[in-house]
């Protein structure tokens, strides 16, 4: 069973116990009305009554009653046969069935009260009244408050079928409704799956779940198609960058393992040259197995001392940078981060300025709040490369005769998107590049 004739079946069941309890309710509250008026009109009667048993064993009541109120009257000894009218007897009535309670009332204690009783085929309202040595009762026959109740059944079973029918239609009307935007979520996720087109969209048109939810999936399928890109970006790039190298190595190792006799210089310039490739290629392929692995698993994040991650990676720098100067200005600073990143990402900073720094060049390291700054007094940036710098595979003009594989700042750009921040490349005056790497800045736990 569908979920829509699930919905459609749930909301007839549930109007179908509303429609049946308040059929109930308007059937006790009818029928306490229609025995209210019997009960009165019994009361009232009873006030007129002067009722007293005759010698002969009848019961005098000072005067016939109204055949027409079909009102029937005998008198209940605590033994014995009930005593009936001059006017019960005349038409052969049956004395109406005696209960053990109106037995006990013809002792003369207790309260009038009410009671139904059958005789024959005709049901009886009867009052009952205490005496001694006989308790009166006064019946009327309840055939037309049944037959009311009977006609009134039936109208509330034919409301009852029909307010079912009406629901369970409206139902299955609202719930078609209310499910077309998972319907439409369903359609797109089946066209995704079938076709892989990750651009497909929901149209949103309310702010309710179902709304909130198909933004939820169009903001899914955006990142899907945003990271799908980036991979294919990737492959892309990275099969072009290697293409280069893997070129070279194979001409060289082509040379080398020739019948052609190198001199000796010769074979040594292409070994370093192979050996500096492999460098490189090596290099390369442990950028993009890093910028892989901080895609897929996220390091955990934890309260960190930024200025100590700073200083250790600075004292790194110093002994694989010795031909540049490193000056610190720290200030105590705690951020909420995961702490090998953040390292490789002021590691990368200090190794693109010390490549740019001239030798015994400064290299200026500062932290501040959730900022590290790194500037070297090099060449600087072109004007035209500031706003590539942090692409991946991106060499500026001037770098590609400098060893290196265009994704160290990618890295501090990732980590600091990761971490909620941002990186960004100046142009200072004096010269030389200002790096700014600044994290979320939210308070650690």
């Amino acid at each position: 069973m569908s979920f829509k004739a699930r919905l459609a079946l749930v909301a007839a069941g549930a109007v179908a116990l509303a429609v049946v309890a308040a059929s109930v309710v308007v059937f006790v509250v009818v029928r306490g009305q229609l025995l209210g008026q019997v009960d009165n009109a019994l009361r009232d009667r009873a006030h007129t009554v002067d009722a007293h048993v005759e010698p002969d064993g009848r019961l005098d009541i000072g005067g016939p009653p109204s055949f027409g109120e079909a009102e029937f009257f005998q008198a209940v000894p605590a033994k014995g046969q009930a005593l009936l009218t001059a006017f019960e007897v005349q038409f052969s009535a049956r004395p109406l069935p005696i209960s053990t309670a109106a037995r006990h009332a013809a002792t003369g204690q207790g309260r009038p009260f009410f009671s139904d009783t059958q005789a024959g085929d005709t049901e009886w309202r009867v009052l009952t009244i205490p005496g001694r040595p006989y308790a009166l009762q006064i019946a009327r026959p309840l055939t037309e408050v049944n037959h009311t109740l009977h006609t009134i059944t039936i109208y509330l079973i034919v409301i009852a079928a029909g307010g079912i029918g009406v629901a369970a239609g409206l139902g299955l009307a609202v719930s078609q409704a209310a499910l077309r935007p998972v319907r439409r979520l369903t359609e797109t996720a089946e066209h995704v799956t079938e076709t892989g087109d990750l651009s497909q969209r929901i149209e949103t048109g309310g702010h309710d779940e179902l709304g909130r939810l198909a933004t939820s999936f169009n903001t899914m399928l955006g990142a899907l198609e945003e990271s799908s890109r980036a991979q294919r970006q990737l492959v892309a790039d990275a099969s072009h960058e290697l293409r280069t190298p893997l070129t070279s190595l194979r001409t060289n190792i082509e040379v080398l393992a020739g019948e052609r006799t190198l001199a000796p210089k010769d074979r040594e310039r292409l070994l370093s040259d192979v050996v500096e490739q492999l460098g490189e290629m090596t290099t390369l392929i442990a950028e993009l197995i890093e910028l892989a692995r901080a895609e897929q698993h996220p390091e955990e994040a934890q309260d960190i001392r930024l200025d100590l991650i700073a200083a250790d990676a600075v004292e790194r720098a110093r002994r694989n940078r010795p031909n540049v100067t490193y000056t610190t200005a720290f200030e105590q600073s705690m951020v909420h981060g995961a702490p090998s990143t953040i390292e490789r990402a002021v590691a990368n900073l200090l190794d693109n300025a010390a490549k740019w720094s001239p030798p015994g060049g400064e290299i200026e390291v500062a932290v501040r709040g959730d900022e590290v700054t790194v500037r070297d007094h090099g060449p600087g940036i072109a004007e035209e490369d500031l706003p590539y710098v942090f692409d991946r595979f991106y060499r500026a003009s001037d770098a590609r005769g400098l060893p290196g594989s265009g994704l160290g700042l990618a890295i501090v750009k990732q980590v600091a998107e990761a971490h909620g921040g941002t990186v960004v490349a100046e142009r200072p005056e004096g010269g030389g590049t200002l790096m700014r790497l600044r994290l979320d800045g939210r308070k650690p736990s």
